[in-house]
């Protein structure tokens, strides 16, 4: 197993929420479970995966990610069988359109 663990200061902090799950560890799937941070400040991905030799992809999925959506004060933690790229991209979009976030002022 690899363990890679990215951190990211983020902008846009989630309303206070319970743990989020998506996804089924199985043969070539990945769960995703995201968590309030102990960092309001940051979002954590941290990742575990069966399939050795892929940081530079891993880390390229998790920049987008986070260049997308801009999370802070989350924790997030991945379980991986051997999920594609796409997939993992889908399971954490599954999980970030599950926060819920205070309006800003009208303009």
């Amino acid at each position: 197993m690899e363990h890679l663990k990215f951190d990211f200061a983020g902008e846009h902090a989630p309303q206070n929420f319970k743990a989020i799950l998506v996804g089924v560890v199985g043969s070539g799937n990945l769960e995703v479970l995201m968590e309030p941070g102990a960092d309001p400040a940051h979002c954590t991905i941290s990742i575990t995966t069966s399939a050795r030799g892929f940081g530079p992809i891993w880390e390229a999925v998790a920049q987008n990610f986070h260049s997308q959506h801009q999370l802070a004060g989350v924790a997030i933690s991945i379980n991986d069988m051997g999920a594609t790229p796409a997939v993992v991209s889908l399971r954490l979009d599954q999980a970030a359109a599950s926060l819920s976030f205070t309006a800003g002022p009208a303009l």
